[in-house]
């Protein structure tokens, strides 16, 4: 088998199935697997998968294990060559893991791989590559100076190496993860990503940014902005220098200030909800059932160009393909009064975000 697609749930059942569905769409010409890990979800996403996605290998687990050993679960079953860890709350174009598997088959002593990736308003994710945050450079960045943090020595659009990948999508040989021992376990949430970019360096493998494929990452949706992420987020970073570099106790105290005062301006950012004043359904067939389930005045149509004002895209994934409509998002983007949200195949619910700060919404038709 060549690829397999590992997916950590956790209480995001919709976000879940539009993930599923585009992965289904990405992996059709590839001899490849779909592995959901559930971290004892209370939303019936296993039910979900397992009535709506026969083919996906599922774990459930009694317990939330963390993302580190819920993730090395889901690589013990894989079988393929090559693997990719994948948020929930993400959306692959179809030709995405194609491309990655041509780019990673020209690279000798590879590590891992990223992607570029975008929130639900179409915004560009800076950590989509990131530098080894060693003390100075975390430090900058915990006070709002992320220029070091971040890879800027190559363009969001450009492929090259880099130190650091993001967790929500890591794309690698699953020979080189087992190598390093995969993610550390002693990592509950967060930092995962880092202490496993960092080992593979120190390992002698090269990791790579790939900026020729886009992906949606609807941030926020598989964890929490609170206290608790303030507290996780604070220890695997201790973790990370404890394990990695030399720390002292004015260090600690400095990360720590650091730390929480940008969790408490981060946390009281008021988002200005602005109701849309028309909607488009952007779709190649007419549907007149998304006018009655929304009550609203929608406009049906199959392009984009006469989209404006305060307005609400919505995006057929029946009839468009998902590339499409990511890169329709991207391109969107500067036209800040437009929210997006996806129809995804067969559903009866739409589903977006409208920035990476806060949660998105999740609109069902029908009750069951």
């Amino acid at each position: 088998m060549e690829l397999s697609v590992i997916i950590l749930n956790y209480n995001v059942k919709y976000f879940l199935e539009l993930c599923l569905k585009s992965v289904e769409q990405a992996i059709t010409t590839i001899d490849a697997e779909i592995i959901v890990v559930d971290n004892n979800s209370s939303d019936e996403s296993c039910e979900m998968v397992q009535d709506k996605f026969p083919s996906v290998t599922l774990i459930s687990n009694k317990d939330n294990v963390g993302f580190a050993k819920a993730n090395n679960q889901g690589v013990k079953v894989a079988k393929g060559e090559y693997m990719c860890i994948l948020n929930p709350d993400t959306v692959v174009a179809e030709d995405t893991f194609v491309k990655l598997l041509e780019f990673a088959k020209s690279k000798s002593n590879l590590g891992v791989i990223g992607c570029k990736l975008i929130d639900g308003s179409g915004a560009f994710l800076p950590e989509s590559k990131r530098n080894i945050p060693v003390v100075k450079v975390a430090m900058q960045k915990i006070f709002g100076n992320g220029n070091k943090y971040y890879a800027n020595h190559l363009g969001e659009n450009e492929v090259g190496r880099v130190d650091v990948l993001v967790g929500a999508f890591m794309f690698m040989k699953r020979v080189v993860y087992e190598q390093v021992e995969g993610f550390d376990e002693d990592y509950f949430m967060y930092g995962e990503d880092i202490d496993l970019s960092y080992k593979l360096l120190q390992s002698g493998f090269q990791n790579y940014y790939f900026g020729e494929t886009t992906c949606i990452h609807y941030k926020g949706e598989s964890t929490n902005n609170d206290k608790k992420y303030t507290k996780r987020f604070y220890n695997a970073m201790k973790l990370f220098y404890k394990k990695h570099f030399k720390t002292n106790v004015l260090f600690d105290t400095i990360v720590m200030l650091g730390i929480n005062i940008a969790h408490f301006f981060k946390g009281n950012i008021k988002q200005n909800e602005v109701q849309p004043e028309q909607y488009y359904f952007i779709s190649n067939s007419e549907n007149s059932t998304l006018e009655d389930v929304l009550d609203k005045k929608i406009h049906v149509q199959n392009h984009i160009e006469d989209i404006k004002g305060v307005s609400e895209v919505i995006f057929d994934a029946n009839s468009l393909p998902y590339k499409e409509i990511i890169k329709n998002i991207e391109n969107l983007h500067q036209q800040n009064k437009l929210n997006f949200k996806i129809l995804p195949k067969k559903s009866d619910f739409i589903i977006g975000s409208n920035d990476s700060i806060h949660r998105g919404k999740v609109i069902q038709f029908n009750e069951n």
